[in-house]
Parts: C-alpha cells; sequence; structure tokens
C-alpha cells in the first residue's frame, strides 16, 4: 500500500510540473513585448548605431589613423640653466640684496632642470604647437634649450615663436622641409562618447598612442591660473579617458580620421600619474591662438564683456541670487562700455547660442568667444522674460576697444631704457645691456616686480639683449609673459625678473 501511495506522489508531482514550465512559457511569450522593441522598430536614439537589419555598426578600427597621425608627433626635450632668482623685496639701491644674501633671503638659486614633453608638426616647414608648460622654465619664463626629436630619430633644435600662459600653449620653429603634419580637424562637432587617441611621448618612451572616449567637454579646471593672470585664463577642455602620462603633455588628440582635434594638457590625478581622466585644449581654439602667436607674437583676445556666476555655485546659492534653473550662461553683470551693452544685452539675460551653436556653462561660451578676434561679430542667441532673441555683438579687447593694443611693449613697462655704454660693457667683460632708468609708480615694473634703478638687462626670455632694439624685438616675440635677467653694477650676481601681461 505504501509503494502505491508513493508511486502516486511522484507521478502527481512530475505531472504538475511539466504543466507549470508550460504554463509559463506560454504566459511569457504572450507578454515579451512589454520587454523589447514592439514589432521590430528600432528607438529614433538607435538610428545611428543600429541599421534597419538590426546589425549592429562595425567596430573601429584606430590603425589608419594612428599611421597618420603619430609621425607628426614629436617629442620635446629642454634645459634650463642654474638661475639666481630675486627675491623681490623691496629696498634702496644694491645694499637691500647684499644684506639679504647675508641673512639668507636673498636671491636663491635654482639648479638646472631638464624636462621633456610632447609636441605636434602643423606644418611640413616645421611650426610646431605645444604647451607653453612644456617648454617654460618654470619661472614665467622659456627654457633656455630646446630640443626636437621626430618619430624618424632626427633632432632639431628649436626656439620658441610665441607663448600664451592664460591657454598654455606654445608654437616652435624647426629649420626643415617636406616634414610630416597633421590636418585639422573640427573640435565643435566632437561628441560625447566618440573614440578619440591620445599620441605623445609619456615617462620618455618612444611613440604611444592610446585610445579612449570623450566623456565631457568645456571643462574648466582653473589650472592655467598658476601660469597666467586670471583676467586671460582660457579653459575649456575636452575630457576624455584615454590614458595620457606625464610627457603627453602638448601631443595630439585625435579623432579616427586621423584628424587633430585637441592638445594633450593635463590629467586628473592624486598621485602625478593617470587614474581616470585627461583633458585637451579644443583644436578650434588652438588654431586661433597659434594664428595669432605666428602673425602678432602675442595672441588678440576678444571679449563680450560680461560677468557670469561661478559654475560651482548650489542650487541653493543660485535660488539666493534670482539666477533661474536649466541650461545656458545667466548675466550677471554687463561691462560698461564693452561689447554686450553695445549690442543691447541687459542683466539677467540668459545666453543660450554662439553662432547658432548651443552654450551650456560658462567655460563653454569662453572657449567658443576665444576662437574669435577683435573685431569680429558674433551672433548671440539669448533669452529675456521667456522670449529668444539673437544680437550681432562685435568683440572688443579687455580695454573695451575694437582695436588690438598697439605700441611698443617698452611703453607699457613705466621706465626708460637706455644702451650701456661700451666702455662700462667692455669693463664689465659683456659684449652690452640695457639700462633701467626712471622707473615710475605704475606700469609692469612696478605693479610686478621689485626692480630698482640701475638693473642691467642681459636677456629677455631666450633672448640676449644688447642693445635697447634688441629688448624691443625681444619683447614683441615674448607673447604675454617673459623673465628679464641682468645685473647690478657693485652687486654680485644674477637677477631675474618675472614680467606678465605684455599683451595687456
Amino acid at each position: 500500500m505504501k509503494i502505491k501511495q508513493i508511486l502516486s506522489i511522484v507521478l502527481i508531482s512530475a505531472g504538475t510540473s511539466v504543466l507549470s514550465v508550460w504554463g509559463y512559457g506560454k504566459w511569457i511569450g504572450g507578454n515579451n513585448n512589454s520587454y523589447s522593441a514592439t514589432d521590430g522598430k528600432i528607438p529614433a536614439n538607435y538610428a545611428n548605431f543600429v541599421d534597419a537589419s538590426g546589425n549592429v555598426a562595425a567596430p573601429v578600427d584606430f590603425t589608419q589613423a594612428s599611421a597618420a597621425a603619430a609621425p607628426a608627433v614629436v617629442h620635446i626635450k629642454t634645459k634650463t640653466m642654474q638661475q639666481r632668482v630675486n627675491n623681490n623685496r623691496r629696498g634702496n639701491g644694491g645694499f637691500d640684496d647684499i644684506f639679504g644674501d647675508f641673512f639668507g633671503y636673498g636671491p636663491t638659486v635654482i639648479p638646472e632642470q631638464r624636462a621633456s614633453g610632447s609636441g605636434v608638426l602643423i606644418s611640413e616647414d616645421g611650426y610646431i604647437v605645444t604647451n607653453n608648460h612644456v617648454v617654460s622654465n618654470g619661472n614665467n619664463g622659456i627654457a633656455d634649450e630646446i630640443n626636437v626629436t621626430l618619430s624618424n630619430k632626427k633632432t632639431y633644435k628649436a626656439k620658441v615663436v610665441g607663448n600664451d600662459p592664460g591657454s598654455d600653449l606654445a608654437v616652435l620653429k624647426i629649420d626643415g622641409k617636406n616634414l610630416p603634419f597633421v590636418l585639422y580637424g573640427n573640435s565643435d562637432n566632437i561628441k560625447i562618447g566618440q573614440w578619440v587617441l591620445a599620441i605623445g611621448y609619456p615617462l620618455n618612451l618612444e611613440t604611444t598612442v592610446t585610445a579612449g572616449i570623450v566623456s565631457a567637454k568645456a571643462r574648466s579646471l582653473g589650472i592655467n591660473q598658476r601660469q597666467a593672470n586670471p583676467t586671460n585664463v582660457i579653459e575649456s577642455f575636452i575630457q576624455t579617458d584615454a590614458a595620457v602620462n606625464q610627457g603627453n603633455s602638448g601631443g595630439a588628440l585625435i579623432n579616427t580620421n586621423g584628424e587633430l582635434v585637441g592638445i594633450n594638457s593635463a590629467i586628473a590625478s592624486p598621485t602625478g600619474y593617470y587614474s581616470g581622466y585627461s583633458y585637451a585644449i579644443p583644436v578650434n581654439l588652438v588654431k586661433k591662438i597659434v594664428n595669432d602667436l605666428m602673425k602678432f607674437g602675442s595672441v588678440q583676445r576678444g571679449y563680450i564683456g560680461i560677468q557670469y556666476p561661478n559654475e560651482l555655485l548650489s542650487d541653493d546659492q543660485k535660488k539666493a541670487n534670482g539666477i533661474p534653473e536649466g541650461e545656458g550662461v545667466y548675466v550677471m553683470e554687463v561691462v560698461p562700455g564693452g561689447a554686450a551693452q553695445d549690442a543691447g544685452i541687459k542683466k539677467g539675460d540668459i545666453i543660450t547660442k554662439i553662432n547658432g551653436s548651443n552654450t551650456y556653462s560658462g567655460p563653454e561660451m569662453v572657449g567658443k568667444i576665444a576662437s574669435y578676434s577683435i573685431g569680429e561679430k558674433v551672433a548671440i542667441t539669448y533669452l529675456r522674460n521667456g522670449k529668444e532673441y539673437t544680437t550681432n555683438v562685435t568683440l572688443k579687447n579687455g580695454s573695451n576697444t575694437l582695436a588690438a593694443v598697439k605700441g611698443s611693449v617698452l611703453d607699457k613697462m613705466g621706465a626708460e631704457f637706455v644702451n650701456l655704454e661700451a666702455s662700462k660693457a667692455k669693463e664689465l667683460g659683456i659684449k652690452g645691456g640695457v639700462v633701467v632708468k626712471g622707473i615710475s609708480s605704475t606700469g609692469l615694473i612696478a605693479d610686478q616686480t621689485r626692480m630698482k634703478n640701475g638693473f642691467i638687462i642681459l636677456k629677455a626670455g631666450n633672448s640676449p639683449v644688447t642693445s635697447v632694439d634688441e629688448l624691443k624685438a625681444a619683447l614683441s616675440k615674448a607673447g604675454s609673459s617673459t623673465i628679464l635677467e641682468g645685473i647690478y653694477l657693485n652687486v654680485e650676481g644674477i637677477f631675474s625678473y618675472g614680467l606678465n601681461e605684455l599683451d595687456r
């Protein structure tokens, strides 16, 4: 009896299981449309990813882009000689410096420094774009020696055509012909999620290519303020997760067509090495800066003349300041006499487009405006009381004028400059120099240095100076900043003074 009961229970259980599985399958089959595309339709947001047959786009091949661009990316090595840097204390004559040396707070000796980075050839006759910090001497000046090595191991001496700390860009020149160079792309067309390649010479290795995607645009990190006046800083970085390390600075960020879309500039890392994100200067901004440096020796920066809120404001802070939520750039103030005021833009307006291109943040707006020159007209779209308007704004310089700053750089110094007498030069055992006299209470020298009357300028940046004409020429090519090096009579040592805003 027990055996029959057991068999009955087994048969009933088996039958129940079969019916349960069959029923569940029928139920799933009748309801699966809730979890997949209806009738095989492809969502509009997948239109460029999946074709009509449901096939996913073919994988991207990086080999051709790498082969095309890598030969145009160069290795840059610099050397800065030992320097004595002045402590910039005010005093009378040379006595303050003498006692400063005695008590240990006088000129500081900085030992010889060597550094390396990357650069990108942009012409067949040897023009190279790189980061300003790659060729800097670490004291707002330019390294004494700059050597460039191509991927074929050929080495050249390079000279600086111009540099701009505010954008962290510099242009170099080597003597060569029929050199490989990259083609410019269009950074405005870069999209989030797009594949990009970083090419450079990290950690003193040979040519290295890494891949990643664009993870964000128009990032502002505040890092360029370390080497430039905050009013001249431009930051609107392309953020990627391509591996970039020390030595990649100044190298190329390219798209899968082999076109240059950015100049690699920085990494976000707690250790100083790659740990997640890297940042590149958009090529559309690079083109503008490079053209200005090659044409004028400094950057002719245009402004629209508004103030906008800090991107780090919380929602509560925005509400307290009457700043509406949503995308766009809120105009907090309009600079009197500026380009925006002339075009009718007012406090409280929200800028949404620059030349028809959507603009979501202050850094993005600054990056776009920086790609235009003084005197150019830019179409700006803005919201006012819920209505959209578009006006043409003629960009001005920082002084709210339509012309670029003109005149000799010496005029901004606030001092007199005379050639060192030939007899005194012979006595000192030098070829010549420029004596600084009559330093006024206004001007770049008084504002930024502790230079004293009688200082003899022997070098400006990396250019030797033996006359006022040579000083003027060196300063006109220096970009926005340089280092003046020289001596005082009867005071031992070389003194250095950093100057910024030469192009203001």
